[in-house]
C-alpha cells in the first residue's frame, strides 16, 4: 500500500472537572448475628472537618500545572451492617427523618421502632402518642426513591431532595403513603431493609447457612478439635474464604478482640472467627440488595435468582436449570447447594465474577462483520513500535513484542541504511521528524544495532499470536535504492507466503476485507521514484508533499487509487476535523487515513484518539510505551471486537450516501439519543495509590465518570469523596448521560484518592457504550499500565433507555414535573433542486406519523411506570410483577382478571376497587392501546418512508447535473449535495428507529407468561 503524508499539531480534549460536593454519613451498629441484648445503637459522631486537594490527572498529560480545588467534608467512622438484626437495632435506637406532606411542607421528626417490633413512633408531634404511630401490620409496601404522588407533584421542593435518600411507606386499605427522606442513602437503606424484613416475617435460613459454613471451614483448620486455632491460621483462612481482603486488616481485627477481652493468648475461638469474618467480609450494599431480592429471607432460591436475571440483568431466556447450575457454582456452603439456596457470600461471589462483568461477554470474541473493506474499520496502530521508553530512546525488539501482545494490527518500523549493506532500525526517520534532527537518533549502540531482518523475524513469529486479522507494517524508511532492494529481498525471504504481494492495483474498486486477508501481512510505505538514485536515498521534501492537493477539504480533489493510505500530522488532522468535518468523513469512506502524534511530543505523550475517530480516521498512531487516559480509551475502543485490532466504524461512516459531522452539537440525524443511567453503588478491595507508603497511609477515594464521544456527548461527573481509610467505600450516587452517537461513545471510570498528594491514581476502566450490560455489574479496575488490579472493582447499576431531545448530561435525583410540550419532528432539508425536493416532500406525513406512534407508546409506558410507583428505569416486567399485590384485596381476592382481546392482554377490573387501583388499571389500558396502534401501523409507515428513500436515491448519480441545471455552482452545489445526504441518512435510519419499538412488544407476553 502507498502513503500520502501531512503534518501539524492539535491539542487534546480535556473534559471539564465537575465541582465537588459534601455528604454526611451515619454510624451503623456492627456485629454478626448478635443476640438482641448485645445489639445496641451507637451514637452518631462526626469526624472533624478537613480540607483536601483534588488533583486533575489530565494536567499531567499536557505537562502543565495541577488544577486544585478545595473541599470540606464531615464523615463519620463507620461500622458494617451484616444482618437484618443490625438494621432493626438501628431503627429501635431511632434517628431523624424528614416527613414530606402533599401540602409541600416538611417536618423533621425523630422516628423509632418499638422494642417488640410492632409499631413505628415519631416525635415531636401535635398528635397524641396513640396517633403519632404506625402499626407494622398495616404496611402494604415499602418503596424506594421518589415514586409517590407526594414526591412527583410537589414541584421545586422535591427537586432539592436526594433520590437515593427518599423512601415511602404505603399503608392501610386505601394505600396511603408516608413519605420520608433520610439524612443519607445509607440510613434510607437501613430503614427500607428493616421494614421489608418485618413485613416478610422470614426464618433465618440465610444466617444459619452462613453460620454452618463458617463452622465447617473452622473445623477444617482446627486440627486438635479444641475449638481454637492460632491467629496466623485464622487470618489465612479468612483471606482464603474472602479473596481480596487485606491480611493486615484481618490481623488488626483479632488484635482488637484480644485487647478488648484482655486475653493473654492470641489464639482465636470459633465465635471470634465467625464474628471477625462477618464484620470484615460482609458488604452492606450486597446485603441490602440480597434482602430486597429474596423478600427479606437473606438467601435466594432458584426462582428468586431467575427473576433477578430476567428483570434486572436483562436475561429473558434464563432457565430454572441454568439458575440452579449458577447457584451451585457460586454458593460456598454445602447446605446451601443441597437446598438450592444462594446465601450472602455466594451472591457476593456471583456479583464479583465474570458473569456480572460490565462488558458484554459477546464482545470478548470477534462479533462484528469482518467482510467489509479495510477502510470501513478502525485499526489499532502503535507509533514508534520499536521504542520501550520516550521518543529518543533506543530501538528494542521488546517494543514490537509488547505492541503485538496488545493486539496492535499496524506497526511502525523506522529503517535507515546500515554500515554493511544491511538496513537497520532507527527511531527518527519517520516523516514527522525534521531532517535537521538526524543526529538525535540511536542505533541501540549500548546493546548493538537492531537489524531490519531481526525485527521482521520477531514480527513473523508473533504476528498472529493474539489476532488472525491482517497485520500492516508501516515502513518509515530513508534507505538508498540499493538497500531498498535489500529490504524487498528480506521481506520476501522472512515473511514468505504471509506477505501480501498481489491484488492491489487491479480493477477491484475497494480494498479487500479483513476476512479475505486473514493471516496475511501487508507492507505500507513510500518508495523513491524509479529515476532517482541518490547516494543516501532520502525522500526529498517534494516527495513529502505528494498528495497535498488530494487531501480532504481540497476543492475537486483527484480520485486516489483505492490502495492509497493518506498520512496526516496531528495538527493538520485537527484542522480538517474542525474546518471540514463532513469532508473528512467523506474522504475516509474510500481512503485509509492515518494520524501520527506531533514531533513536538518529546515525552512520547499521546493525542486524544477520540478526536480523530469521530472524523472517521481509521488509524490513530499512539505511543504504547506511554500509559495514560488516551491509551485507556484506545484499549476500550478495541476491546469491543474481541481485541482483534479491528473495529467496524459507525454505519454513517460506511454508507456511500450518508451525512455525519464530527462536530455535531445535538442529535445525529436519524439516530435517537440513548439515556445512560449509572448508579455507582460501591467500590471494593481498593489498593493504595502507586507509590504510597506501606504504613500510616489512608485513602479517600472518589469515582469520576467520563463520557467521550461527539462534542454533544462529552461530559464528566464525580461522586462524593468517601470517608478516610475506606478501601470498601459506599457511594450510592446516580448519574445520567445523554448519548447522541452510541456507536462512538466510550465510558471511562477513574478511581482517585482525594487525600494523597503525590500520586492520586488508584485505578480505571474504559468500555465502549455498545458493550455495556444492564443491571448490577462489576467494573474490574485496571492499573496505570492497563494491568489488572486483583479483586479491585466497582459495583454499579446500569440502565439504557431511549430518549428524544437534546441536552447535556444531568445529575439524577431531582424529580422534574413532566410538562406536555409540542413535539419536535425531524425535518428534511431543502436542496434547491425542484425535482429532488418534490420527492422528499412526500416523507413529511409519514415522518410525523412515525414520531407520534413512538412518542405515544413511550409516554404511556412512562405514565404506567409512574402509577406503579416505579422509576423510569424500571422494566415492564417489573411493572407487571408489581401489579399482583396491588390488585389483591385484604380478603385475598384479585381485583382484576386477565383476558385476551384481539390478541392483546387486557385487565378487566372487578367491583370494589380503590381509586388508586382504578388509576393504575386506566394507565395500563392507555399503554396497551398505544402499543396496539404502534404494532398495527408500524409496517405501513416504515414502508412509506423507505419508498421515499428509494425514490431519492434514484437522483444520486444525476445530482450534480440536476444542480447545475438549476443554476447551482460551487458552494451552493456543495450545499445541495450535503442536504441530499442529510435527507437520505434521516430516511434510512428513521424508519428503523422511530417505529422500531415494535420489536419490544413481546415483553408484554413474556411478563404475563403468555
Amino acid at each position: 500500500m502507498s502513503e500520502l503524508d501531512g503534518s501539524g499539531d492539535a491539542p487534546d480534549f480535556i473534559p471539564p472537572r465537575m465541582p465537588r460536593g459534601r455528604r454526611s454519613g451515619v454510624v451503623l451498629p456492627g456485629g454478626p448475628e448478635s443476640d438482641s441484648d448485645r445489639v445496641k445503637l451507637e451514637s452518631v459522631k462526626a469526624a472533624p472537618r478537613r480540607s483536601s486537594i483534588i488533583k486533575d490527572p489530565s494536567m499531567h498529560k499536557l505537562g502543565g500545572g495541577r488544577k486544585k480545588t478545595v473541599s470540606f467534608s464531615s464523615m463519620p467512622s463507620e461500622k458494617k451492617v451484616s444482618s437484618a438484626a443490625d438494621c432493626l437495632a438501628f431503627m429501635q435506637g431511632g434517628c431523624e427523618l424528614k416527613k414530606i406532606r402533599p401540602s409541600s411542607r416538611v417536618y423533621c421528626r425523630f422516628y423509632t421502632l418499638d422494642q417488640d417490633l410492632s409499631c413505628l413512633h415519631w416525635e415531636p408531634s401535635k398528635k397524641d402518642g396513640e396517633r403519632a404511630r404506625l402499626d407494622v401490620s398495616t404496611i402494604r409496601e415499602v418503596r424506594t426513591g421518589k415514586s409517590t404522588e407526594t414526591f412527583l407533584h410537589n414541584g421545586p421542593l422535591c427537586e432539592q431532595l436526594a433520590e437515593e435518600a427518599s423512601f415511602s411507606i404505603i399503608h392501610g386499605d386505601d394505600y396511603q403513603s408516608l413519605d420520608l427522606v433520610a439524612l443519607s442513602a445509607d440510613v434510607a437503606n437501613i430503614w427500607v431493609t428493616g421494614l421489608r424484613y418485618l413485613l416478610a416475617h422470614p426464618s433465618f435460613v440465610g444466617s444459619r447457612m452462613r453460620s454452618e459454613w463458617l463452622t465447617e471451614e473452622f473445623s477444617k483448620v482446627d486440627e486438635d478439635g479444641y475449638g481454637i486455632v492460632t491467629e496466623n491460621v485464622a487470618v489465612s483462612t479468612i483471606c482464603k474464604l474472602c479473596p481480596g481482603i487485606k491480611e493486615g486488616k484481618v490481623r488488626l481485627r483479632f488484635k482488637e478482640v484480644q485487647r478488648s477481652k484482655e486475653k493473654l493468648t492470641s489464639h482465636v475461638t470459633l465465635e471470634e472467627f465467625r464474628e471477625a469474618y462477618c464484620v470484615l467480609c460482609t458488604r452492606p450494599d450486597v446485603y441490602f440488595l440480597l434482602v430486597q431480592l429474596s423478600k427479606d429471607h437473606e438467601c435466594l432460591d432458584a426462582q428468586d435468582l431467575r427473576l433477578f436475571l430476567e428483570t434486572e440483568q436483562g436475561l429473558p431466556l434464563a432457565t430454572a436449570d441454568g439458575c440452579l447450575e449458577l447457584l451451585r457454582r457460586f454458593e460456598p456452603s454445602a447446605a446451601g447447594r443441597e437446598r438450592g439456596m444462594l446465601g450472602l457470600d455466594g451472591f457476593t461471589r456471583y456479583l464479583q465474577s465474570n458473569e456480572c462483568s460490565l462488558m458484554d461477554p459477546e464482545h470478548q470474541g470477534v462479533c462484528q462483520d469482518m467482510n467489509q473493506p479495510l477502510s470501513h474499520y478502525y485499526i489499532s496502530q502503535s507509533h514508534n513500535s520499536t521504542l520501550l521508553h520516550h521518543v529518543h530512546g533506543r530501538a528494542d525488539l521488546g517494543g514490537l513484542v509488547r505492541a503485538l501482545q496488545a493486539g496492535c494490527r499496524c506497526l511502525e518500523l523506522g529503517v535507515t541504511d546500515g554500515p554493511e549493506g544491511e538496513p537497520l532500525l532507527g527511531v527518527d526517520y519517520c516523516p514527522d521528524v525534521s531532517r535537521h534532527n538526524h543526529h538525535h537518533h540511536h542505533h541501540n549502540t549500548s546493546h548493538g544495532p537492531v537489524s531490519f531482518k531481526s525485527a521482521l523475524e520477531t514480527i513473523n513469529k508473533l504476528a498472529f499470536l493474539t489476532s488472525q486479522c491482517p497485520l500492516l507494517v508501516y515502513l518509515c524508511q530513508r534507505c538508498s535504492p540499493a538497500q531498498q532492494r535489500t529490504m524487498a529481498k528480506i521481506l520476501k525471504e522472512v515473511l514468505g507466503s504471509r506477505l501480501y504481494t498481489f491484488g492491489l492495483g487491479g480493477r477491484t474498486p475497494t480494498l479487500p476485507s479483513p476476512e479475505q486477508l486473514k493471516g496475511r501481512i501487508l507492507i505500507v510505505g513510500k518508495k523513491l521514484p524509479p529515476d532517482q538514485d541518490g547516494s543516501e536515498g532520502e525522500v526529498s521534501e517534494e516527495d513529502e508533499e505528494i498528495g497535498a492537493s488530494c487531501r480532504p477539504g481540497t476543492p475537486n480533489p483527484p480520485e486516489l487509487p483505492y490502495w492509497t493510505l493518506c498520512s496526516l500530522g496531528e495538527g493538520e488532522a485537527g484542522r480538517l476535523s474542525n474546518e471540514n468535518p463532513e469532508d473528512l468523513v467523506a474522504f475516509t469512506k474510500r481512503t485509509l487515513t492515518r494520524v501520527r502524534p506531533s514531533s513536538v511530543r518529546l515525552d512520547s505523550s499521546n493525542p486524544n484518539p477520540q478526536g480523530y475517530w469521530k472524523g472517521g480516521v481509521q488509524l490513530v498512531a499512539l505511543n504504547h510505551q506511554t500509559p495514560g487516559a488516551m491509551l485507556d480509551l484506545h484499549r476500550g475502543r478495541f476491546m469491543q471486537n474481541g481485541g482483534c485490532g479491528y473495529v467496524l466504524r459507525p454505519t454513517v461512516m460506511r454508507d456511500e450516501v450518508s451525512y455525519f459531522s464530527a462536530h455535531t452539537q445535538g442529535c445525529v440525524p436519524g439516530v435517537p439519543p440513548q439515556m445512560l443511567r449509572i448508579k455507582v453503588i460501591s467500590a471494593h478491595n481498593l489498593p493504595k495509590p502507586q507509590g504510597s507508603g506501606a504504613k500510616g497511609e489512608v485513602i479517600d477515594p472518589y469515582v469520576v465518570l467520563e463520557l467521550h464521544g461527539v462534542p454533544a456527548d462529552c461530559a464528566e461527573q464525580r461522586t462524593r469523596t468517601a470517608a478516610q481509610n475506606q478501601d470498601d467505600p459506599l457511594f450510592d450516587e446516580t448519574f445520567e448521560f445523554q448519548v447522541n452517537m452510541p456507536e462512538l461513545a466510550l465510558l471511562r471510570f477513574v478511581v482517585l484518592d482525594d487525600d494523597y498528594i503525590g500520586d492520586d491514581f488508584i485505578g480505571q476502566y474504559s468500555v465502549a457504550f455498545e458493550c455495556l450490560q444492564p443491571g448490577y455489574r462489576n467494573v474490574p479496575l485496571l492499573g496505570l499500565a492497563g494491568d489488572s488490579l486483583p479483586h479491585a472493582g466497582l459495583l454499579v447499576h446500569v440502565t439504557v433507555t431511549n430518549r428524544r431531545g437534546g441536552g447535556k448530561a444531568q445529575r439524577r435525583g431531582l424529580s422534574v414535573r413532566r410538562v406536555r410540550r409540542g413535539r419536535d419532528y425531524v425535518s428534511l432539508r431543502n436542496t434547491s433542486i425542484k425535482a429532488v425536493d418534490e420527492a422528499f416532500k412526500q416523507a413529511s406525513g409519514p415522518i410525523r406519523e412515525a414520531a407520534d406512534l413512538r412518542e405515544d407508546a413511550q409516554s404511556t409506558i412512562a405514565s404506567f411506570k409512574e402509577q406503579c410507583g416505579l422509576p423510569p428505569v424500571a422494566t415492564l416486567k417489573q411493572c407487571i410483577q408489581s401489579l399482583a399485590p396491588r390488585l389483591q384485596s385484604p380478603e385475598g381476592t384479585m381485583g382484576a382478571s386477565l383476558v385476551l382481546k384481539d390478541g392483546y392482554p387486557c385487565l378487566q377490573p372487578q367491583a370494589g376497587l380503590s381509586e388508586t387501583t382504578r388509576k393504575l388499571l386506566s394507565a395500563y389500558d392507555t399503554m396497551m392501546a398505544a402499543q396496539k396502534q404502534l404494532i398495527e401501523n408500524a409496517d405501513g409507515v416504515q414502508e412509506k418512508i423507505a419508498q421515499v428513500q428509494r425514490e431519492g436515491m434514484d437522483f444520486h448519480e444525476e445530482l450534480s447535473r440536476l444542480g447545475e441545471k438549476e443554476g447551482l455552482k460551487g458552494r451552493k452545489l456543495n450545499k445541495a449535495v450535503e442536504s441530499f445526504t442529510w435527507n437520505i441518512t434521516v430516511l434510512k435510519v428513521l424508519g428503523i428507529h422511530d417505529v422500531g419499538l415494535v420489536t419490544n412488544t413481546p415483553i408484554f407476553y413474556i411478563s404475563f407468561g403468555l
